[in-house]
């Protein structure tokens, strides 16, 4: 006897959410953003927000401690996304400041701007908004203790100071001299970081530890890459429904905030 029953289509799983954390210059937003190129997924370097505010602070002569004036500054920078989802191109001020805000200005002030804890919990919804839907790598310094601490695989990207040096003066071209300086400046940078009372940088509990000295850019992103597998599988197998779509179809953050 036939039915015209139809079978019970099974939901699609939902696309990872996926934070990758370490401290600066430890190579989360570049292999990051390849990951995820790879993948099609969304990518977002949350410390582009905070390096924007910071820009746009120094260029209105705004201090750090003046926390009533720094906080408003939030809402004037957004991050556009690229044709491949890529959350890289940084507006303030009403213009593309891009280039600006990864400037050695920045570099040298950005630490002291993301202590301020009502500068923090300001970006913290704007955060979360952007990694609604999954199929997303996010990238920062609190994302999995903080922004998303329910994230499905949670990265910490680490190398040792001496490393990171050497890539980021690698970077710029820059000469013995100047790369003392980076290697200092980043090791002020950790101080503070991993010491600072709201959000300190840290591995989450539950976080995946990779440690990319010695490794090729290409290595980082191949280990980083077989992680995210795992996770796809992990969601397949629970048969965790999605949620309405794996990326916004929307250029850039959410509106809304």
């Amino acid at each position: 006897m036939s039915s015209d029953r139809r079978p019970i289509a099974t939901p699609p799983a939902r696309l990872p959410v996926v934070a990758i954390d370490g401290p600066s210059s430890s190579g989360k937003s570049t292999v990051g953003a390849e990951a995820a190129l790879r993948l099609r997924y969304r990518f977002c370097d949350t410390g582009l927000l905070y390096r924007a505010v910071t820009w746009l602070a120094l260029e209105r002569g705004v201090p750090a401690t003046d926390t009533a004036a720094v906080v408003p500054l939030a809402a004037e920078v957004r991050l556009q996304a690229d044709p491949q989802g890529r959350l890289q191109r940084v507006e303030a001020d009403g213009r593309d400041v891009t280039t600006e805000v990864c400037g050695a200005p920045v570099d040298r002030s950005v630490s002291a701007y993301s202590m301020v804890p009502e500068l923090r919990a300001a970006l913290v919804g704007r955060q979360r908004d952007i990694a609604a839907g999954g199929g997303i790598i996010m990238a920062g310094r609190d994302i999995g203790t903080v922004i998303l601490p329910d994230a499905d695989l949670k990265i910490f990207l680490d190398a040792s100071a001496e490393e990171r040096a050497r890539r980021r003066a690698a970077e710029r071209g820059a000469a013995p001299p100047e790369a003392e300086r980076i290697l200092d400046e980043l090791r002020r940078r950790d101080a503070i970081d991993s010491s600072r009372e709201v959000a300190p940088l840290r591995a989450a509990p539950d976080a995946m530890i990779l440690k990319t000295d010695g490794k090729t850019f290409d290595q980082a992103v191949a280990a980083v890459l077989q992680e995210i597998r795992k996770a796809e599988r992990r969601l397949a197998g629970g048969n965790r429904a999605a949620d309405g779509g794996n990326r916004p179809a929307v250029p850039g953050e959410p509106h809304g905030r």
